[in-house]
Formats: structure tokens, sequence, C-alpha cells
């Protein structure tokens, strides 16, 4: 298969908020542009008050930082602003991404207030690329992990993402799809996604089908004609009980049969699907086919999916679409991306942005993220920010301790630990190779059953916690009793 990219002819690095370049300006003309910076990116808040979240966008990331660069149109534009000085446009024209960049891997499940992605380089450089690593960033983490409460709700059923006519763009539809196969879903709806990114694309009929031929019966016999191997029969366009699940039964025995193949399956789009996936199933199996699947669609999410199943649905599959790819529940993830140091003389001087709001003060410092396991169950037991250059050694017992709530403190002895946060970029240069699609899929779920089944409900589930090390927590209370 040629190597193809719906990417190739865009070049996004002026895919950024106006004040980055302004900010830019600026510095430069302050002559503060080897100023090293250190950013962090982070979230602050759960979608959907959940237990966890789940990294995705790394790759998309990786692909625009390698391509990082501004045309001679692009120059012109800033010129035409008016307000950019020569020495901003020459920068531009010259312009070579020289920063360091960390980031946990994409699957991992993430917790708010643990950097993310770590940017560390030249002022202008580390502050010009924000917008792009939220967007980035925000979109496949809140899909994926939508998708993922989706997978979970389904309890081991098939769930395919359906939403790409519902979702807000081109690439909304494209890299959701990605995001929600990293998720857990099993394929997608999306053709481009499958060609580009080899997530199974999946699909068989609509009513306009059904609608297009004199007859269900006759629509029906048409399409297992052609498709005698994969046999998938949409059954509500008219009356699923009394017409068409009746009439997929005639056509399974009279053209699928014959032809030595098997039904695949129907699907159900509209009505009480709970009844009426009972009734059909009935149908199905006195009719002979016990393996022919059932799957349902229509406005669906985890809430409902899990309903259906209480009542007793006979579902074998989902496919779910415009709550998924806009995550219509909560469509936003609210990542931000927030200085934390800066260097002087080579020394990496603590910055911190202060509020009324405990929420958002930030963390101050050059981080790593360690995440904590037990011996005995390998299941996760906390993270814990450190400085960049600590070593949790699990050796030795080691005290953790809530972060706010200092007396609140847990010895742990019978533990292992991980670094999260690994180098994607070292002055600029890819020291990272992406994963394939498949492997960060497979390592999503791998840990994700690493969590406790406590912090995988979806109601009142519980807080996993992520504290700072006392080295970190002494700078971030140093810094705050100094600017009280």
């Amino acid at each position: 298969m040629e190597n193809f990219n719906w990417q190739d002819k865009r070049n996004l690095s002026m895919l950024a908020d106006f004040y980055e370049f302004t900010m830019a300006n600026g510095f430069l003309e302050n002559k503060m542009e080897d100023r090293i910076a250190y950013f962090d990116m982070f979230f602050r808040e759960i979608p959907e008050n959940g237990g966890f979240a789940i990294m995705a966008g790394v790759e998309q990331v990786i692909d625009y930082l390698k391509n990082l660069k501004f045309s001679e149109e692009d120059i012109e534009y800033f010129r035409s602003r008016k307000i950019f000085g020569e020495k901003f446009l020459n920068y531009l024209r010259d312009f070579e991404f020289t920063c360091d960049v960390w980031a946990i891997p994409e699957g991992t499940p993430i917790f708010p207030q643990e950097p993310i992605m770590i940017v560390r380089g030249p002022i202008v450089q580390a502050q010009l690329i924000e917008t792009m690593i939220l967007l980035t960033i925000n979109h496949q983490s809140l899909i994926a992990t939508k998708a993922n409460r989706i997978v979970r709700a389904g309890q081991g059923r098939t769930i395919i993402e359906f939403g790409s006519r519902r979702a807000h763009s081109y690439d909304s539809a494209i890299l959701g799809a990605r995001a929600a196969y990293i998720g857990g879903c099993a394929g997608t709806a999306n053709t481009l996604s499958d060609r580009h990114y080899s997530i199974p694309a999946l699909g068989t009929m609509a009513h306009s089908w059904v609608q297009a031929f004199p007859s269900e019966l006759e629509a029906f016999r048409a399409y297992a004609r052609t498709y005698p191997d994969n046999c998938y029969l949409l059954v509500d366009t008219y009356n699923t009980l009394r017409d068409g699940v009746p009439n997929a039964i005639r056509v399974f025995k009279e053209e699928v049969v014959p032809r030595g193949f098997r039904p695949k399956g129907i699907r159900i789009d509209s009505g009480d699907i709970a009844y009426l996936s009972k009734e059909a199933r009935k149908m199905l199996d006195e009719a002979g086919f016990h393996d022919c699947t059932i799957m349902a669609s229509s406005g669906l999410d985890e809430y409902l999916i899990e309903n259906l199943l209480k009542q007793g649905a006979c579902i074998d599959s989902f496919g779910v679409g415009e709550k998924l790819i806009t995550s219509s529940s909560q469509p936003v993830f609210g990542g931000v991306y927030k200085l934390v140091a800066v260097e002087e003389e080579g020394k990496i001087i603590p910055k911190i942005k202060i509020s009324s709001n405990v929420g958002k003060i930030t963390t101050p410092g050059f981080k790593q993220v360690y995440r904590l396991y037990n011996k005995t169950t390998n299941k996760a037991i906390a993270d814990v920010i450190t400085e960049h250059h600590e070593v949790i050694d699990s050796s030795k017992p080691y005290e953790i301790f809530h972060p706010l709530y200092t007396w609140k403190r847990k010895t742990l002895t019978n533990f292992y630990a991980r670094k999260l946060l690994v180098p994607i970029f070292r002055k600029g240069k890819q020291v990272y190779e992406s994963p394939s699609i498949e492997e960060i899929r497979n390592y999503c779920k791998e840990e994700i059953d690493t969590l406790w089944d406590e912090v995988k409900r979806f109601e009142n589930p519980h807080e996993y916690f992520v504290d700072l090390s006392q080295a970190i927590w002494d700078i971030k209370d140093n810094l705050l009793k100094e600017n009280q």
C-alpha cells in the first residue's frame, strides 16, 4: 500500500493563537530568544467525573514538530500586520526547532495535575507550539477516554465507532476514529482512517439501500447475493419484527446458506432496542441461526448501553456515533500549557502561577512522573510527581502523602516504580519511534487492567492519588510563601 497521508499538503505551523506570535516577537525585541524555558501540559479534571483519562495524540504532535517551518507567504502575512519587527520575520525565515520534549506514551491512563508532556527549549519556540500541542492532545485524549468508557459499558461486546458524519471537522472524524481505536473500539465506519491508520473499516448498508428496491425482501436478496460471505442486514426500515427479521431469515435460508456460508448478523437502528433485540433473538434461534449476531445503533452512549444490558437486551455489538466522536456529554478535555521553570546561567529557576482557585495553582519545576505498582497484584497504587533527576528506590520504604492534606501519609514497601515521561525530541531531533496503532491499543488495555475496579466506576469512582515528592512539595510551598 502507498504511504498515504491526507495531511501532506498542509503546513500547520501557523495554527497558533495570535498571542504566541506577539509574545515571540516581544521576546526577540527584548533579547530573550535564547532564554531556556520549561512548559508543562497537564489537565485539571477528568471528563465526566471519571476515574481516569487516556493519553492520545503523541504521534500527531511528533508529525507537527518535525515539520515546523514558515513560508515566505507566512512571513509576508506577519509583515502586513505592521506590528512585527524584521528581527522576528528573519527568525521565522530561518526557523529550526531545537527543543527537548518528553511525553507520557499514548494509551497510558493519565490523571489531573501531572505533566503529560514537557517542553524544554528557547522560550520563543516553546511558546509558539502551545496551541497545536493542546488541541492535538486534548482532542484525542478526550475521544480515547470517552471510547473506553463506552467499551467498558459493553462488557466485552464489540464497539464500532460510527460517528464520522457527526464529527466537528474532517480531522475530528479521522483522528477521532484513531483515538477511539486506542480506547478500545474494534473498528470504525471511516474508510480514510482505515487507509491511513489501518483501523478496520466496517459497514454494510443504510436504509437507503432497502428503500432503493421495490421491496425489503428484494433488497435483502440483492445484498446477500453480492456479499454471501459477509451478510449483515439492516432490519428496521419498515417494521422490524413483522417484516425485517422474517425477511432476513428467509434470505439467509434461500441465498446465504445454499452458497455455503452462514449469515453474519442483523442490525437494529431504531425503536425499543431492548425489546426488539430479545424478540429478534428468539426468531433467529428458532430458525436455526444461533450464530447470527445482533448489532444495535442509534444515539448510544455508555449509559444507554449499560441500561440496555441491564434490561437483558440480546445485543452482540454496538455502533456508537455522535456521542462518541464528539464526546457530547462533555466535549472539552481542558488541558493547559504552563510555564514552570526557566534557566539562568545554567541553573533551573522554578516558576509558579498562583490563583485564589487552588486547582489553578501550578506545580513548579522540571519534573518526572512515577507510577507506583503493588508487586503482588501489579495494580497501580499512586503516581508521584518528582524532580526530573529524582529516583524512587523501590528497594527501600517510600512515603507518599496528599499534596494538600499533608498529614495523610502512607509508607509503601512492597512496590515497584516506573517512569512515565519518556524522551520524544532531543535538541529538536526525534528520538522516539511511535508504536503501531495495534501496539498502542493493546498497551492501553494492559495499562487499564492495572487500575483497581473502584477507579473504573462510572459513578463516584475512587480517587486515584497523584502526590508530590517531598522535594517538589518543598519547592511549591516555598514559592507560595515567597509570594504571599
